[in-house]
């Protein structure tokens, strides 16, 4: 007679399959999903610490990445979140940390790494506008840490106890080559935009960091994107992580629109320039891929009477931040950057991001545009493609499930009525003498009446618009 009940021989079979998945799993980057699973938290659930640092933020709930991942951290449980660019991952992230730290304790306890000096210096601002909120947490003390500045307020700070450690791998590594830096206290590791840290350009600076650092300690990565190379990296870093993903296909914002048009590559300023006259953004970055083209198009906008500045790797940290700043306050309209600036800049009226070249990293299609539509706000990404980047393009935004649509680029009314013009002198009747006879005039009306030569002008283009439309209703 048949049994219901599994043979033993049924189980070992059913184990070893579940072990070789789990194998599989490893060796192509997959990662569990946290087992056992954490019920969500709402800031009513919090501690009083972390819930007191929430209402200094200002904030009146918490973020969907926020009531996930926060139960993890404050369970000691190694985690890797992947959530949309924009959608609270830093507060995710800082606000466990107002339990985790001691302040009673002048040492080093957490060490937050990031790719970018923006982006540290981001995550060490919002962590000193959150510990005012109560006494006890006030008097935890942050040191910022990254290149392009003087190392004496940096050790300074280390030496006098801070417990809150943000920065770069580069100077950390360093201040931790010159014993400078004591990490035996650190007891939680969290890698900010992860896929970029664990990249191979950071990777074996980010194996020696680990080397100084306890092992019994907890460890967390975030990030909008998280390739298999990454996540099989991930577990040089994390015990036994569980991979917490509220975006594991779809990274982009919901909030955020894509568009692209097709623009030969010696058109693509002109362009830029009539998007914008279109769009009319406050403020908004331009992405370019290179160092060259980003001083091009800034000189370009410049020239066309709009207010823009540059930011690539060559300027000093000091001017980076300057930069930003002004960008911030509506002091610049335009930032035109390369990707030092995709991850770490968060400027919350920013409506429009330009991307001049499709990046050739995909997932920066991702950083660049999360620069705007942050925190639940509406953003809008222009991507201007050639023939030549449409496939890629494309590829990119079916990678990421995003929706982008090709537009048709908008008419430049200069343009038309200077072809019209163009047009009117090839076929007119009129003596070359006698067209000759009227040049000064309208080199002097250009200079004292040009109101009178628009006035013919826009007649021009009004024709024209009319003759195309008695054309399209014949059709």
């Amino acid at each position: 007679m048949a049994s219901d009940t599994p043979s033993s021989y049924t189980r070992v079979i059913d184990l070893t399959s579940k072990a070789q998945k789990k194998k599989r799993r490893a060796e192509v980057g997959e990662l569990p999903q946290p087992d056992p699973p954490l019920d969500e938290l709402t800031i009513d659930d919090l501690p009083d610490d972390i819930e007191q640092a929430v209402r200094a933020a200002g904030w009146t709930s918490l973020m969907p990445v926020q009531q996930k991942a926060i139960p993890y951290m404050l369970a000691g449980r190694d985690i890797i979140v992947q959530s949309r660019t924009g959608s609270g991952k830093t507060g995710a992230f800082l606000l466990p940390l107002f339990q985790m730290l001691d302040p009673s304790k002048k040492e080093q306890q957490v060490l937050i790494l990031t790719p970018t000096r923006e982006l540290a210096r981001q995550v060490f601002e919002e962590f000193e506008r959150m510990k005012i909120a109560t006494p006890q947490t006030n008097e935890l003390e942050a040191v910022l840490i990254y290149g392009g500045v003087g190392y004496g307020p940096q050790i300074e700070a280390l030496k006098d106890g801070a417990q809150f450690v943000v920065g770069t791998p580069g100077r950390v590594l360093d201040l931790l080559k010159k014993k400078k830096f004591d990490a035996s206290h650190i007891h939680a590791l969290i890698l900010d935009e992860a896929d970029e840290m664990l990249s191979m350009g950071f990777y074996p600076d980010m194996m020696e960091i680990r080397d100084f650092l306890p092992e019994d300690r907890e460890s967390y990565m975030f990030s909008a994107t998280m390739p298999a190379k990454v996540r099989t990296v991930a577990r040089d870093f994390l015990n036994d992580p569980g991979f917490l993903s509220l975006s594991s296909e779809r990274v982009s914002v919901e909030e955020m629109k894509y568009r692209y048009y097709l623009v030969p590559p010696m058109q693509k300023d002109s362009t830029l320039r009539r998007l914008i006259e279109l769009e009319e953004p406050e403020s908004s970055i331009i992405f370019c891929n290179t160092k060259r083209e980003v001083s091009y198009v800034a000189q370009f906008l410049n020239n066309s009477g709009y207010q823009a500045e540059e930011m690539s790797g060559d300027l000093s940290q000091t001017a980076r931040e300057e930069a930003i700043d002004r960008l911030r306050g509506g002091d610049t309209r335009f930032l035109v950057a390369t990707d030092v600036a995709a991850r770490g800049i968060d400027v919350s009226e920013l409506s429009h991001v330009f991307i001049y070249d499709v990046p050739q990293d995909r997932e920066y299609l991702i950083h660049r545009s999360g620069r705007t539509a942050r925190a639940g706000k509406k953003g809008t990404t222009i991507i201007l493609a050639t023939n030549e980047d449409e496939f890629e393009l494309l590829r990119m935004a079916r990678r990421y499930d995003i929706e982008v649509e090709r537009h048709e680029l908008p008419e430049d009314p200069i343009q038309v009525a200077e072809d019209a013009l163009e047009t009117q002198y090839r076929e007119t009747d009129a003596e070359e003498e006698i067209i000759e006879e009227f040049v000064p005039l309208v080199s002097r009306l250009a200079q004292s009446r040009p109101e009178l030569l628009a006035t013919l002008v826009a007649e021009l283009y009004e024709n024209v618009q009319a003759e195309k439309e008695a054309e399209e209703e014949d059709e």
